[in-house]
């Protein structure tokens, strides 16, 4: 792992226990899965431009899902 890496995975980390806390106090499920799956996709993506671009697709899919 690089450190790049690791710093985008600790970026969408912390996005996604944001995004998992207000999901879970909101009783929004989109939001919820979405910061489940931000904080544990990093582990099984070595590829950098495909860990970002998960990253960022997950990051955006609760604006457009908003159930």
């Amino acid at each position: 792992m690089s450190s790049a890496s690791l710093l985008w995975s600790l970026f969408f980390g912390c996005v996604g226990w944001g995004y998992f806390s207000y999901g879970r106090k909101q009783k929004m499920i989109a939001a919820l899965i979405c910061g489940l799956t931000l904080m544990i996709y990093p582990y099984f993506v070595s590829n950098l431009m495909v860990l970002v671009g998960i990253g960022v697709a997950l990051m955006a899919l609760p604006y457009f899902y908003r159930y």
